[in-house]
């Protein structure tokens, strides 16, 4: 009698009763949990601690000069903007 199906994987891979054991003997094994912090992609840390999100509105003129000097200089717009900040702030 074939496995029963419990759905697929994230990866598309049929969950059945044989996958849920050779996962169950894995786990039962153990982990490097050092090697899957290794493997775990991501955005690469900015600066000395984890980047915060701060929210702006700009005007349309203004978001559209924003992305024309970014794409202009092969650049995104945050860094622009990350850019101008740090100058104005040393500026003050």
């Amino acid at each position: 009698m074939p496995d029963k199906n419990q759905g697929t994987a994230r990866s598309g891979k049929p969950i059945t009763d044989e996958l849920v054991e050779q996962l169950n003997q894995k786990a039962e094994e153990g982990f490097d949990v050092d090697e899957i912090v290794r493997r775990r992609g991501g955005r690469p840390p900015m600066g000395s601690a984890a980047a915060t999100v701060e929210s702006v509105r700009l005007d349309p003129e203004l978001s559209a000069a924003l992305r024309s000097r970014a794409r202009d200089e092969g650049r995104t717009s945050s860094d622009v903007i990350r850019e101008a900040l740090r100058d104005y702030l040393r500026a003050g």
